[in-house]
């Protein structure tokens, strides 16, 4: 926010009065301080670690390692031949 420094400066008690104003104007506000969400609905979505969740199914398909493809050997994710870095060390280039 630009601050004009060659306005007249206002005292505290006029600061003051100025905030105590707005604060009125935003008590009147409807959508002031409202929630949409209910904390117990919300809190009953949330999945924590360690949940049993040996009745689901995930629906991925997991394909081979393609002739075109390397596993890096330091973060182990599989990439295409253009991202190796270190054909040596079979490092990808997010690695180096």
């Amino acid at each position: 926010m630009a601050t004009d420094y060659d306005a007249p400066r206002k005292n505290e008690d006029e600061q003051s009065e100025e905030s105590i104003e707005e604060l009125k104007a935003r008590r009147h506000d409807k959508n002031s301080g409202k929630v949409d969400e209910d904390e117990a609905e919300a809190a009953e979505s949330f999945e924590l670690p360690g949940a049993d969740l040996s009745h689901e199914e995930l629906a991925v398909e997991v394909k081979p390692k393609q002739d075109d493809e390397f596993t890096c050997m330091s973060c182990f994710l599989v990439h295409h031949h253009s991202q190796l870095a270190d054909p040596k060390k079979m490092i990808c280039r997010d690695c180096v």
